[in-house]
């Protein structure tokens, strides 16, 4: 992903009703929506953000937020009442209709949440309905449509029609039809919501496989924040037509802006959206090769452990040692540590996420290490840290250590009954 602006909005309102003008200047001059009065409705309130070109930019809030208004007023459907659109450095807002009409077919194309196919029309010559409103040949849009579908995982069903296709293959088609279209923008309004629960999942993981491989700019509409925390690189969160904070997931999760997203997050399965990285400390257990066994018996004496981790110059982890096998060296006289470092030190990578660090925790003899992609020790993860944050409780996780109280064991409770919904750990293990 670069830095490079795909869109950018400034300023935008969107007022239902008469008298739209007037209303958004009492709105900028501090009225609330209920003081615009019955006859008028402010579905979008000054909102501004940009879209960074190849990432998905997902739109998140509760119906009657304003999001969906919002993603039809960034492609002209839905005519701002005031403010500006930009894609790159055009900037469309008041354009003209065949202007308009012209940059959906090229630069911004859209997925409907009720897939809005053409059911007198085969699979191919859906996903090629685009093409051929572009003036595409026949023959030249067929072969791409073909391409596309493929990809989606529909090779085979090109000469079906949508009633012969289940809810997700049919969504699958709505969105074949637009990234056959090669936009450099696309629109996704709640495009999954409709589909059930495992079919939904299934079509979120295929859009981030495509997405790994071809790249598009998404800006994704939705009200559900899990949907949210596992497709978004960013997230705008939308109450009562405005935009209450944009972070990435893990910003919402740990920093929400106010006591609203605050409550919004509270039940998210936060085992999917934190990682190591946002949870690890600093690593104090260290020592490098050239210590011997004196220098790494004096490190776990400092820090009260039974063992430390084992790193080159340049913080590439090589391995731990025990107290133990310290202590032999010493007695034997040895001053080289390299005879018993142990190499299994189940290390796990900065993205871990949490679900899946809670065995690797257990199965450690030391705090579980982080390293990053050069195999570098940069943090740690102490169990007690990973069982509070488990247990819904960052608090309890920043203060955690090993010279303070133990964790209460409600969190503890807590973060095995997270861990065991999860998957991460099974009943058995418990007992």
């Amino acid at each position: 992903m670069t830095d490079t602006i795909a869109l950018k909005a400034t300023g935008l309102y969107k007022v239902f009703g008469k008298h739209a003008d007037s209303a958004v200047r009492k709105l900028q001059d501090g009225a609330t929506r209920e003081q615009l009065g019955g006859a008028t409705t402010a579905a979008v309130i000054d909102a501004s953000f940009e879209v960074k070109r190849g990432e998905i930019f997902v739109v998140m809030g509760l119906s009657g937020s304003g999001k969906s208004t919002l993603i039809r007023t960034l492609n002209g459907l839905q005519p701002a009442t005031a403010g500006t659109v930009e894609i790159g450095a055009d900037n469309i807002t008041g354009a003209a209709p065949k202007r308009l009409r012209d940059i959906r077919r090229k630069r911004m194309s859209m997925v409907f949440q009720h897939f809005a196919l053409l059911p007198h029309r085969t699979v191919l010559d859906n996903v090629a309905y685009g093409l051929e409103i572009q003036g595409m040949p026949r023959a030249e849009r067929e072969e791409k449509a073909r391409k596309v579908t493929e990809v989606v995982g529909l090779g085979g069903w090109e000469d079906k029609h949508p009633s012969e296709l289940s809810g997700g293959m049919q969504q699958r088609v709505g969105l074949a039809r637009a990234l056959a279209a090669d936009t450099e923008i696309l629109l996704m309004d709640e495009a999954f919501s409709a589909l059930d629960p495992l079919i939904r999942r299934e079509m979120q993981e295929q859009l981030l496989e495509l997405q790994a491989t071809l790249g598009k700019t998404i800006i994704f509409i939705t009200h559900d924040l899990n949907e949210a925390m596992f497709l978004g690189d960013r997230i705008a969160v939308m109450r009562d037509g405005r935009i209450v904070q944009i972070g990435t997931p893990e910003d919402i999760l740990t920093n929400p802006a106010n006591d609203y997203v605050e409550q919004f997050v509270q039940d998210v399965d936060r085992t999917r959206v934190l990682t190591a990285e946002s949870v690890m400390r600093k690593p104090r257990a260290v020592v490098h090769l050239t210590a011997g066994p004196h220098g790494a018996l004096k490190a776990m004496r400092d820090e009260q452990m039974s063992g430390v981790y084992v790193i080159k110059r340049d913080r590439t982890l090589i391995g731990w040692v025990s107290d133990r096998a310290c202590l032999d060296l010493v007695r034997n006289g040895d001053r080289n540590l390299e005879s018993i470092v142990q190499s299994d030190h189940g290390a796990v990578s900065s993205d871990t996420a949490l679900s899946e660090l809670f065995i690797p925790s257990l199965e450690s003899a030391l705090p579980l290490g982080v390293v990053d992609a050069k195999n570098r020790l940069i943090g740690v993860v102490p169990r007690v840290t990973l069982l509070a944050t488990l247990g819904g409780e960052p608090d309890a996780a920043r203060e955690a250590s090993p010279d303070r109280d133990p964790i209460p064991s409600h969190v503890v409770d807590k973060a095995l009954e997270v861990a065991i919904e999860s998957g991460a750990l099974k009943v058995e293990e418990v007992d």
